[in-house]
Formats: C-alpha cells, sequence, structure tokens
C-alpha cells in the first residue's frame, strides 16, 4: 500500500475531545474517525486491524464447535417482551417505528433472537451440544460515552451462545470457552487473566471476565500474587488473603476484554428451546453466552501496549508487517536512484505475500515521517535513503525498541520472513 494513497491522514495533535489514549491515537494515526460521542469510523488502517483480531477469534471459536452465522440488528418488540427484557433494559434500547408504526430495537445483544432460531432447530438430545456465534454490530444507548472504544453507542462484538442438554455438559463448555480466550488475548498480544464476577441476572453463579492490567481501566481487581487467583472488587469479600493459597492480595487497575455467563435455562424457557431427551422426556436446553467486543479489544490493545511516541501493535493484528519508508535526497539524480531501489524493494517485499507499507510521500521531512511511522506502529520501519545507499542496506528497527540493525537490500525479505514466522 502506497502511504501517499492512504485514506486517512495522520495529525499531530490530539482531538480536544479526547482523554482516552486509546482513542487519541487511533485517530491521530488514521485509523479511526470520530463521527459522534460514541460512535467512530473505521477507516482502512483501523479496518484491516480489526480484520486480523475476527480471524483470530473465528480460529480459535470454531476450534472448540463454533458455528459461524449471522443474525439481523433490527428485532421486534415481541420477542423482547418475551424475555421481559424490553422494559427491563429500556434505559440503554434504542427502539424505533417502522412505516406500519411495529415496535423494534436495535439490538444490543442477541439472545433473544439465536434462542428463537434455536427453538427451530433442536429437536432431541441429538442436536445438542450446539454452539454458534456470529461478529455483529451491537446498539447500547451509553448516556455517557468515553473512553475512545471501550465504551461506545454502537460496536461490533464476538457474540457465543451454546445450548446444551443438562449442566454438567455446559460445565465442559464453559471451560473449554475460557481457555480458548486466554489463547485469543494471547495471540492478540494481550496478558490476560481470568476473573470472578457476579454472574447478575441469569444465575447464582460466578461469570467470569477477562481482565487486563492497564492505567485506563475502569475495574478493580484483586489479585494473588502467588497462584494467579483474581476476584472483581464487586463480589471480594473483606479479606487481603488469597482463599485458595494464602498469598496477599494486590489490587490492580484493569479493563474487561472479555465476559463468559452460564444463562441457566432463562432464555430457553421464555422462549421455548425445549428437546426429547435420552429418556424420551420433554426438557429445557441450557445455555451459555461468551463475548469479545473487536473494537473494544482494538482499544485494549492500544492502551496496553502503546508508548509515548504512539501505538505499538502485536505482530499478529498489526495492519501492515513492515512500514518501508522513502527519505528523498537533495540531490536529484542521487534522489531517482534512491526512489527506484525503494520501488524496487517494496515489490520485492509485497511479491513474498508480507504486508507493507511503503511511505513514497515526497512532501514530508524526514523528522514527519519517522514522527509517523512511530504513532502508527507498525511492526518493522525500513529505511531506504542516500546513505544507505551507498552502503547497499537498509536500516530496519522494530517498533518499541531503541537499536537499529543494518540488513544488505538483498538479505531484507528473508530477514522479515524470518522474524515474523
Amino acid at each position: 500500500m502506497l502511504q501517499s494513497k492512504l485514506f486517512g491522514k495522520t495529525r499531530r495533535e490530539s482531538p480536544k475531545d479526547e482523554v482516552s489514549k486509546n482513542a487519541q491515537l487511533l485517530i491521530r494515526a488514521g485509523f479511526v474517525d470520530k463521527a459522534s460521542a460514541g460512535v467512530y469510523s473505521y477507516l482502512p488502517l483501523g479496518l484491516r486491524v480489526l480484520r486480523k483480531i475476527e480471524k483470530i477469534i473465528r480460529e480459535e471459536i470454531e476450534a472448540i464447535g463454533g458455528q459461524e452465522a449471522l443474525f439481523p440488528v433490527l428485532m421486534t418488540k415481541d420477542l423482547w417482551e418475551k424475555t421481559g427484557r424490553w422494559e427491563k433494559l429500556n434505559d440503554i434500547l434504542f427502539k424505533l417505528k417502522d412505516g406500519s408504526d411495529k415496535d423494534f430495537i436495535l439490538g444490543p445483544t442477541h439472545e433473544e433472537i439465536i434462542t428463537e432460531v434455536a427453538a427451530k432447530n433442536i429437536l432431541t438430545y441429538k442436536d445438542l451440544p450446539l454452539a454458534v456465534y456470529q461478529i455483529q454490530n451491537k446498539f447500547r444507548d451509553e448516556l455517557r460515552p468515553k473512553a475512545g472504544l471501550m465504551r461506545t453507542k454502537e460496536f461490533i462484538m464476538k457474540d457465543l451462545y451454546s445450548f446444551h442438554e443438562n449442566e454438567q455438559d455446559l460445565d465442559l463448555f464453559y471451560e473449554k470457552a475460557k481457555k480458548a480466550y486466554l489463547k485469543i488475548f494471547k495471540r492478540t498480544g494481550l496478558t490476560a487473566f481470568s476473573v470472578e464476577a457476579s454472574g447478575g441476572d441469569f444465575t447464582d453463579k460466578y461469570s467470569h471476565e477477562f481482565m487486563v492490567k492497564t492505567k485506563a481501566g475502569e475495574d478493580i481487581t484483586f489479585l494473588c500474587e502467588l497462584c494467579g487467583w483474581a476476584r472483581n472488587k464487586e463480589i471480594i469479600e473483606n479479606t487481603k488473603t488469597c482463599p485458595d493459597c494464602g498469598g496477599k492480595l494486590k489490587q490492580e487497575k484493569t479493563v474487561e476484554a472479555g465476559n463468559i455467563f452460564k444463562l441457566g435455562d432463562k432464555f430457553s424457557k421464555d422462549l421455548g428451546v425445549y428437546f426429547v431427551g435420552r429418556d424420551g422426556l420433554k426438557k429445557l436446553a441450557i445455555m451459555g453466552c461468551y463475548g469479545i467486543g473487536t473494537g473494544r479489544l482494538m482499544g485494549t490493545i492500544v492502551e496496553a501496549v502503546g508508548d509515548e511516541k504512539g501505538i505499538i501493535w502485536p505482530d499478529s493484528v498489526a495492519p501492515f508487517s513492515a512500514h518501508l519508508i522513502y527519505l528523498p535526497s537533495t540531490d536529484s539524480k542521487m534522489d531517482k536512484k534512491v526512489k527506484l531501489t525503494a520501488d524496487k524493494i517494496y515489490q520485492s517485499i509485497s511479491k513474498k505475500g508480507i504486508e507493507v507499507l511503503y511511505d513514497d510521500r515526497t512532501e514530508m521531512s524526514t523528522g514527519e515521517k519517522f514522527a509517523d511511522s512511530d504513532l502508527i506502529g507498525i511492526p518493522f520501519r525500513i529505511i531506504m535513503s542516500e546513505r544507505m545507499l551507498a552502503k547497499n542496506q537498509v536500516e530496519v528497527k522494530r517498533r518499541g525498541e531503541e537499536k537499529s540493525k543494518f540488513i544488505s537490500i538483498k538479505e531484507i525479505v528473508k530477514f522479515l520472513q524470518d522474524e515474523l514466522d
């Protein structure tokens, strides 16, 4: 991709109406654009990151048996009245009427409609267990959207729903989902830990939230320094030691990157998900739900691993693997050689399937180009200049590291392949 053609420009100054690190950096670097409070557009750089996050999620969720589907955002009032949530969630629902005065909502979550569809397809115990997921837009009327992509009115979520014969089968899948979540966060460059939290309105058992340490965290989590036991502040008992091993508990600011719940038979009962059991009797399916906000995860990565210069993308989700920077020469004849060499490097890297953003801009100073590169946060910066051409080398620097390496032009492709393998 030629940076001169990239849709989305970098900015020197932070937006005045954003205080969170993730919003400031993502807007300044041209990944997102703020449409209104709690509503963002994903520009090409941002969408590339989202797609890579989605790919990792799909791989891990399908590895535990999840099947991808896609359900409507627009849902009817009667469906939500059956579960009692038309009024119960009134404060966050976006409600609207169609031309025939029929009531609808824009889905803040999808338990209702997925359960309704499941009721038509689950007939006997042979249809269970079943796990269905989607990656879909959600809408919640947050009165005070804040923290950039961490709390918005419109957001994208991976929501998985599982259906089971009994509690024991749900427990087994729940543990698989917990492990899959930890793999997802590890692959996206985050160190996350599962935390016991309130089950809310659905269950008297604990749910689990997946927390990442960050100074921008909205939650307080108590962690055991010895065994890793963790619990949300909301449900912590008045103790300073771990109930499992007796270790000292440490209080940390965290951000929630995902959550999982055991729903029991609440939605199955309301929407009629019955099946014929092994004993020939009619029974209610037992449910679980599992959510990860993809935009929220993107914001969490920026909060957790960025620095004062900008974003530092993990290799797995970076919009490009390499950022090739051409530095114009003041000598016009020499400049043509430098530019021609940079063009050839760009072509050779691209032909090997390595994603590269090529800063071919001629009007920017060296300092501006380096500042943009640090801000955007692509893993490897490759510099081609008059000085480098004289040595038949390129200067390579990994984002977040201080020292550069000097690699021969012929070896740059192999170097990147080895580093990104």
